[in-house]
């Protein structure tokens, strides 16, 4: 009995023992692996921050600081955005019941953000007030969020996107495209043109209507007033793009004196473009010329180009085999004339030896 109750009390010390080998052999204990799973994961502000930037309903502009161009928010549009949209800090887990200001505070402790300020701190002349959207920024000094008139731009790279991954292979093919454009069909040369110069012709015809908007209202009613104000945006999203209605103007009303300078200026500038425009016959010469370099674009092909070649190797051999044909023509008619002379002066030299045999008769009589 003793026997066994030792036998198990070993059995067991031995099992004791074993189980920590095992679990450090498997590689993690339980406490180990809860313990672990957080920091494995990917960080829950950074998905957060990625998602925040990704949604189009917090407005957002490019800027310039340190040479670097960001992407930047407001403190109040932040503010905005996360009480429309509670379900975003739903990403946060437990700790989506944080304020705002607590949340965007941890972003700028894990550097997912930086707040930073206006380097134009001034009103320039001719304006109310500042910028409402700054060009160029500057890291503030105090990293601390706050709501008024405070800038915040995100500091990490944005994710890729399907679309974006597509583009970036489809900019080779495109530039492949176009230095193939001599050896499209005819058909496709003209579709390419026409599009193009269609393409072309609206985008000048938009910017110079706009401009024309632009300058008589300026001139007549001292108004600011761009139609498609986002048409020269750098970056710009195509709802923004396709904007008709202007933005409002803060400015303050031009003068008088400096709007009749302008609409002075305008007027002699009309009057010397239709002084020095071209007559009819100039611009029908330029139209031909124009036609015809359009025309030599279209119809070139490759076929063209190696019938060209072909040509040319084989004018070097026609003119040879012609050199010598006329060099043989020359000799032969050279050869001809000689034999013609000879047989012309055969006769006389046939009476002058007659003569001289005759004379030779009678001296011997």
């Amino acid at each position: 009995m003793t026997k066994s109750g030792t036998e198990k009390k070993r059995e067991t010390a031995k099992s004791k023992t074993r189980r920590p080998t095992v679990q450090n052999g498997s590689g993690r204990d339980s406490s180990d692996v809860s313990s672990k799973k957080p920091d494995t994961g990917k960080d829950v502000f950074q998905v957060f921050a990625e998602k925040v930037r990704d949604n189009k309903q917090l407005e957002s502009r490019w800027a310039v600081m340190q040479e670097t161009r960001v992407e930047y928010f407001r403190g109040k549009d932040i503010v905005k955005f996360l009480r429309k949209h509670p379900e975003v800090k739903e990403l946060l887990g437990s700790k989506k019941d944080l304020e705002v200001e607590d949340i965007v505070n941890i972003l700028l402790k894990k550097n997912l953000l930086v707040r930073c300020d206006r380097v134009v701190k001034t009103v320039r002349p001719g304006k109310k007030k500042l910028s409402t959207w700054p060009a160029h920024l500057e890291i503030f000094q105090d990293q601390v969020f706050s709501e008024n008139d405070a800038f915040f731009a995100w500091t990490f790279l944005k994710r890729r996107t399907l679309w974006m991954t597509i583009l970036s292979f489809s900019w080779p093919l495109l530039a492949l495209a176009i230095c193939l454009f001599p050896v499209y069909p005819y058909t496709c040369k003209l579709v390419v043109l026409y599009s193009c110069a269609g393409v072309l012709l609206l985008i000048l015809c938009l910017l110079l209507v706009r401009a024309l908007v632009f300058g008589a209202l300026w001139i007549i009613l001292g108004k600011r007033v761009w139609i498609f104000p986002n048409i020269l945006a750098e970056e710009t999203t195509f709802k923004e793009l396709v904007q008709f209605w202007p933005i409002k103007d803060e400015e303050e009303k031009p003068k008088w004196a400096s709007r009749l300078f302008y609409a002075l200026v305008a007027v002699l500038i009309i009057l010397l473009l239709r002084h020095h425009a071209p007559d009819e016959a100039a611009r029908a010469r330029y139209q031909k010329r124009v036609s015809n370099i359009i025309d030599d674009v279209l119809e070139w092909s490759p076929k063209l180009v190696l019938s060209g070649m072909m040509e040319k190797q084989q004018q070097p051999h026609e003119t040879a085999f012609n050199s010598t044909e006329a060099e043989e023509t020359a000799d032969g008619s050279r050869t001809s004339t000689a034999d013609d002379s000879e047989i012309s002066t055969s006769p006389n030299d046939v009476e002058g030896e007659d003569i001289i045999d005759d004379d030779a008769v009678d001296d011997h009589k």
